[in-house]
């Protein structure tokens, strides 16, 4: 018996100052490198699910093999769920970006894959690191990697 106590206690304390602090997060900073694109898929949908459904900010920066979703050439990769098809990665990135989306690249992508800011999709800009490394660093904003 002191021993479920203890585990409850244990579970109560853990549980409710991550429900408190999410529910009195303003947002979420998403980075998103994985060229995987059920990673990828998976970090839109969050992002979307946070703006949609809980009235967030959502901050996303596309580095690596990720900033290709920024490529408004390179066409997105359909993404199969148990009821039918999903809309790609590169889909919801445009339904975040409509919905008001801060959307940027890592500053180091474009040069290193040939490219200019030409090729990014309506919406997406070249991320700067003083202001990617404040949002960060502002307590009132989740942090996640994909």
């Amino acid at each position: 018996m002191k021993k479920l106590f203890l585990t409850a206690i244990l579970f109560v304390s853990l549980v409710i100052p991550n429900t408190l602090s999410a529910e009195q997060a303003k947002g979420l900073n998403v980075l998103v490198n994985s060229a995987n694109p059920q990673t990828q898929a998976m970090a839109m949908v969050l992002s979307l699910m946070s703006m949609t459904k809980h009235n967030k900010k959502v901050n996303i920066v596309l580095c690596g093999a990720a900033g290709d979703l920024a490529d408004k050439n390179i066409n997105g990769t359909p993404i199969k769920r148990p009821n039918g098809k999903a809309p790609s990665a590169k889909q919801h990135l445009k339904m975040l970006i409509k919905k008001g989306a801060t959307v940027e690249v890592c500053p180091l992508y474009l040069p290193n894959t040939g490219k200019d800011k030409s090729v990014l999709l309506e919406g997406i800009n070249v991320a700067k690191p003083p202001m990617v490394a404040g949002r960060l660093l502002d307590k009132d904003f989740q942090n996640i990697t994909f």
